[in-house]
């Protein structure tokens, strides 16, 4: 049997892109690409760790704060193993806000 999914590809990104370790192939059974799995940031990235201080504080803020860019709020869900990027922190809670210049995936 042939298999279903083939041509295995992966996209070239000019900036930090959350979407750089995952493949794409070509579904020959519906005629269309579709997107691939990838693991998690390696933990052995270095970081920073924050304390969060105000209740009103946002992956998107503290990616504002650290990086300049609130798009990169996914770096930091994503090293913190944390899914929902909606979910509320609360005053006290540590994160770890990893270094962009050496992001690698497991």
């Amino acid at each position: 049997m042939a298999e279903v999914l083939t041509d295995k590809q992966y996209k070239s990104y000019d900036y930090t892109s959350r979407y750089s370790p995952f493949p794409y192939y070509y579904n020959r059974q519906d005629n269309k690409y579709v997107n691939g799995i990838t693991a998690w940031l390696k933990d052995t990235t270095t970081y920073t760790l924050h304390t969060v201080q105000k209740q009103e504080e946002n992956f998107d803020y503290l990616a504002y704060l650290y990086y300049g860019d609130p798009t990169k709020y996914w770096a930091i869900c994503d090293f913190n193993r944390i899914k929902d990027p909606l979910q509320k922190l609360y005053v006290g809670q540590e994160l770890k806000i990893p270094s962009l210049s050496e992001l690698d995936f497991e």
